[in-house]
């Protein structure tokens, strides 16, 4: 098993930046993908970005590529996603996840850990 703790949320004003960061305790690290989702208030979990074991490939949501910077340090069992340019629909609890097998990146279905989340809010 793994263990996920999210930090890094704030308020932020439209065009600004955060950095999340997801530290992992548990089980190896490397061995490990690891996702970002989100979920906004009446809305459904959302996928935003995913990194390998490796961190030689990531995948972004269409509405974040170019914007958002998913990496990991596996030397320090972390994961982070840079986001600048933010926006106010970017408004959101966003959650660290993790599998060592991912049927589907984009699928939270697909990760069976979870982080308890943090408030990222955009305001304009």
């Amino acid at each position: 098993q793994v263990q996920l703790v999210e930090s890094g949320g704030g308020l932020v004003q439209a065009g600004g930046s955060l950095r999340l960061s997801c530290a992992a305790s548990g089980r190896a690290f490397s061995s490990y993908a690891m996702g970002w989702f989100r979920q906004a208030p009446g809305k459904e979990r959302e996928f935003v970005a995913a990194v390998y074991w490796s961190g030689s490939m990531t995948y972004y949501a269409n509405s974040v590529k170019g914007r958002f910077t998913i990496s990991r340090d596996n030397a320090k069992n972390t994961v982070y996603l840079q986001m600048n340019s933010l926006r106010p629909e970017d408004t959101a609890v966003y959650y660290c996840a993790a599998n060592t097998v991912i049927s589907s990146w984009q699928e939270a279905g697909a990760y069976d850990y979870w982080g308890q989340g943090t408030q990222v809010t955009v305001s304009s």
